[in-house]
């Protein structure tokens, strides 16, 4: 974790292994405790690690994927059991409610779209299965949609790291500005969203 917290996101990934990777990938999709945690540097720098020799691009994929999907669908039962009882929680190191209003938001404007879609938007990805809990969601509606944001998500991101990194030589070069990049990737829907807000405030 002191890796992590100094920005060595290779060596955390080498010393955490699968099951490592496996438990972030789970906290990061539906526990309160998971929205500042890296997924997206971190499905791709592990399928990058994954083309070098480091793990199996298969067990690889299967455990990001069941770690989405399963940390979901803790989201959402989370969700249901404690209904609107969140909302009035206070806020904390872990929790603020402003996480939760956005999501609510998201979840409202874009339905059950908006489980797939907050699979590429940080923060909203953690709260928005817990959101949809809150709404009483169907659960076999939020199951075909978690899966297929699971999906897109795990491995599209596991493959596309593998992928470049058997491609292109010598490519750990580039690995440094290419996380850089996915990062303020991930990062540009909420910055947009806050000055759209900021805009209509001033406006």
């Amino acid at each position: 974790m002191e890796s992590l917290l100094h920005g060595d996101l290779v060596s955390f990934v080498k010393f955490a292994g699968l099951i490592g990777i496996f438990l972030v990938v789970f906290a990061e999709s539906g526990l309160l405790i998971g929205f500042f945690l890296p997924g997206d540097s971190l499905l791709f720098t592990a399928g990058f690690l994954a083309s070098q020799g480091y793990f199996g691009i298969v067990p690889l994929m299967i455990l990001c994927f069941l770690g989405a999907v399963l940390g979901d669908s803790a989201g959402y039962s989370f969700g249901k059991r404690m209904g609107r009882k969140i909302f009035r929680k206070e806020d904390s190191f872990f929790f603020h409610k402003d996480h939760l209003r956005k999501a609510e938001l998201f979840y409202e404007r874009h339905g059950g779209k908006a489980i797939v879609l907050s699979r590429f938007m940080p923060v909203v990805r953690t709260f928005a299965p817990i959101v949809a809990g809150v709404g009483k969601m169907h659960y076999r509606a939020f199951l075909f949609y978690n899966m297929a944001g699971g999906a897109l998500w795990s491995l599209g991101l596991t493959g596309l790291g593998y992928f470049l990194g058997s491609a292109i030589p010598n490519v750990d070069r580039y690995l440094l500005p290419i996380v850089g990049g996915i990062i303020l990737l991930s990062i540009t829907p909420p910055l947009l969203h806050v000055w759209k807000n900021r805009r209509g405030k001033t406006a």
